[in-house]
């Protein structure tokens, strides 16, 4: 803990004021305090200047004189079916009064009481002591996002009120039983017909197989945020250019409605680009997403260019008028990147030199209009495309269908950091601290969310992703949950290690959660791998939110967890994209690699008989369950199919309500999708689905395959 001397330092006070962590523990349990430098630094990037003593205790100042200067806090929480208290700043003979706005735009009929204020607690502002009232809100407000007006005297102020359900409620199919599912990476799976990389046609009938040959209810994806408009494109789907908007680069140009009425010459134009691309869709060594987009780039605009009877040109005009300013956004940006070149921190490049509203940027939308009319077409049918999947998921009888991932931030030179700044923080971006898989710590290179501005906006930023996620799925994975409680910041020009937790309010956020899945009937999990906080997990678990309960992370002073004892609230898993599949994790892939790429802190035969011990730990737990035969984990090499068989048996003795099954492990894959800590030194998000002889397995016989249906035999067990 940190001693008295400490907290009663101005810089510590300012710190915590702002929400910012002074110290933490690691996963290791050992105690840190953030170095005073760091603490500047994080501040800055909120937008309060500790850079002096002086500028300390006006920043003390200001923001306890800002809070209390309000009538209410901008943003309101209120959970259904229960009477919540609002704090409001009254004079010491004043009572407010209060009425509500409902979402719908209609007034609610009841008489919202005040509570009087407590005058012990005044705080003195401008000459005048402020106390604390309240106004009460029945249990009975409808969910939803209405607006609160306060009045005090002469004085009103409105505030976002959210009210929520209290927690995220199971699908009745979940109640007493549970679901399971695939986990896939859709770019790496290709059809025959694929131009490459896996698309949105690849995923609607990767969905409809998994249910009819398999008997899956979702298959989780990787996330399919926008990314650039041309080449080069990015390959982490963890790093979006905006979160909201959807990834026109996995359209099938084929599945176009209007490509069916193509003139022929033109159809043919289309077929040869499809034929430059088609031997991509057999190289097991890497995905060329920048081949493939080069290609389907020229079909889009010859279909873009086709006729749309006027039916379908309405549809198209009512999904820009529904979405609105963040597909304004998109469609800018892309037009800039397209024009101007990639965006980049050089001070000269448009990106720092132009706003959104400049006379520059104006002016090229008005020079070009086909090409910002085309990157909004372009997201209209990803959009659409990908709804098509989720029709098709449900139609074939899934009950979730897609389970879309939620990246945990966005690209620092995107579409959403360039035309909503005030979003953001400035000098610092998120990552993690060291760790046992990450001895180095992460920095994720990405901007995070300004809790100051969240706030005073309604968290409008974090209401419409979540709605544009659900929007698309049936179920949302929200990447880093702990996101949604603190982040770790790393202010620039320092290293990972040099950070700090900044604090945010997980209530609201987890309040909207709960909203937006109970409007779509809804499923959310969260990633809450890693040092995860008792107050955290408990929070998750009273929230109704799922875990993530990985095989391989279930254990604690070198002994793995029966799966009996895992929690019930989580999807359960042998791996993640961040490790090799089973098989390579039995051969040490991420010891050798590792190695390869420099990762390791020490030699390279610890880490190794650490690695070791744990697959020892793991393969006695198998044995001891009677998940595995004993005489066969004498032979591991030989009998390796038999000992990843016997980890997803493993799952079954679980209570999680959820199950999933890696594709990659179904069908023998060695190597990892993702090597945290690197970006081009390992092929990242760039590893098409092989077996494990090295050769290409296609959608089109993927789920007919013996090891597929094994693992989902085994999945399918209760």
């Amino acid at each position: 803990m940190e001693s008295s001397e400490r907290l009663a330092r101005p810089l510590i006070q300012l710190a915590k004021l702002a929400g910012i962590a002074t110290s933490y523990v690691g996963m290791s349990h050992d105690y840190h305090e953030i170095n005073d430098n760091v603490l500047v630094a994080v501040l800055a990037a909120l937008g309060i200047d500790a850079s002096g003593e002086g500028a300390i205790e006006r920043s003390i100042k200001h923001i306890q004189d800002e809070r209390h200067a309000r009538l209410v806090a901008p943003t309101v929480l209120h959970r259904v079916g229960e009477e919540s208290h609002v704090p409001v700043n009254v004079g010491m003979l004043d009572m407010p009064s209060a009425t509500i706005t409902l979402e719908n735009g209609e007034a609610y009929e009841h008489t919202l009481l005040p509570d009087a204020g407590d005058g012990s607690k005044a705080y003195m502002l401008n000459g005048q002591f402020v106390s604390t009232a309240s106004i009460v809100i029945p249990a009975d407000l409808p969910e939803g996002y209405h607006t609160l007006h306060v009045t005090v005297g002469e004085r009103t102020e409105d505030a976002t009120l959210i009210s929520a359900p209290p927690r995220v409620e199971l699908l009745d199919e979940m109640r007493e039983g549970r679901l399971w599912g695939w986990m896939a990476q859709l770019y790496s799976i290709r059809s025959s017909d694929s131009w490459g990389v896996g698309d949105f046609e690849d995923l609607a009938v990767l969905l409809e197989n998994a249910k009819s040959k398999t008997g899956a209810d979702f298959t989780l994806v990787n996330p399919l945020h926008a990314g650039e408009p041309v080449s080069m494109l990015t390959p982490s789907p963890y790093l979006p250019v905006a979160r909201g908007m959807v990834n026109f680069t996995y359209i099938r140009p084929e599945s176009i409605e209007e490509y069916q009425t193509l003139p022929d010459d033109t159809r043919r134009q289309i077929e040869q680009l499809h034929a430059s691309v088609e031997p991509l869709n057999g190289d097991a060594q890497l995905i060329d997403r920048d081949a493939m987009w080069q290609a389907k780039i020229q079909a889009l605009w010859l279909i873009f260019k086709a006729d749309r009877t006027a039916e379908r040109q309405r549809e198209f005009e009512e999904f820009c008028a529904q979405v609105g300013e963040e597909l304004e956004a998109y469609a800018t940006w892309c037009l800039c990147y397209d024009k101007w070149g990639a965006p980049s921190e050089d001070a000269d490049n448009w990106e720092q030199r132009l706003a959104k509203d400049s006379p520059e940027v104006m002016g090229l939308r008005q020079q070009f209009p086909d090409t910002l009319e085309f990157y909004h077409w372009l997201e209209w049918v990803a959009s659409e495309q990908l709804d098509r999947a989720q029709s098709r998921a449900k139609a074939a009888g899934m009950r979730i269908g897609i389970m879309a991932d939620m990246a945990v931030g966005v690209h620092p030179l995107g579409s959403e950091a360039w035309w909503y700044p005030e979003r953001f923080a400035k000098g610092a971006t998120v990552g993690a601290p060291p760790d046992m898989f990450n001895q180095q710590g992460q920095d994720w290179s990405q901007p995070p969310f300004n809790p100051i501005a969240l706030e005073r906006t309604g968290y409008k930023a974090y209401r419409d992703l979540v709605h544009n996620m659900f929007a698309h799925a049936g179920a949302v994975r929200i990447d880093h949950i702990l996101g949604l409680f603190r982040l770790w910041w790393v202010p620039a020009g320092l290293k990972p290690i040099d950070g700090a937790y900044v604090h945010y309010d997980s209530e609201v956020m987890l309040g909207i959660l709960a909203l937006e899945a109970s409007r779509a009937d809804g499923v959310v999990v969260g990633e809450d791998l890693g040092v995860v906080p008792d107050y955290v997990a408990d929070s998750l678990s009273s929230h109704g939110l799922l875990g993530c309960a990985v095989e391989w992370f279930e254990q604690k002073d070198g002994m793995f967890r029966a799966p009996a004892d895992w929690r019930e609230y989580a999807l359960a898993s042998v791996n993640t994209h961040d490790l090799p599949p089973a098989a390579g994790y039995l051969e040490l892939e991420h010891v050798k690699l590792r190695e390869r790429l420099g990762l390791l802190e020490g030699p390279k035969e610890v880490f190794e008989r650490s690695a070791m011990a744990e697959q020892d730990a793991m393969i006695e737990m198998l044995v001891e369950h009677g998940y595995l035969d004993a005489e066969l984990a004498r032979d591991r090499k030989a009998n390796q199919t038999e000992i990843v068989m016997a980890q997803y048996r493993a799952l079954q003795d679980s209570p999680c309500k959820l199950l999933a099954a890696s594709i990659t492990d179904a069908v023998g894959e060695k190597r990892a999708q993702n090597q945290p800590g690197t970006n081009n030194e390992y092929p990242n998000w760039r590893i098409p689905l092989a077996d494990a002889r090295g050769q290409v397995v296609t959608l089109d016989t993927l789920f007919d395959r013996v090891d597929v249906r094994n693992i989902a035999t085994i999945m399918r067990t209760k």
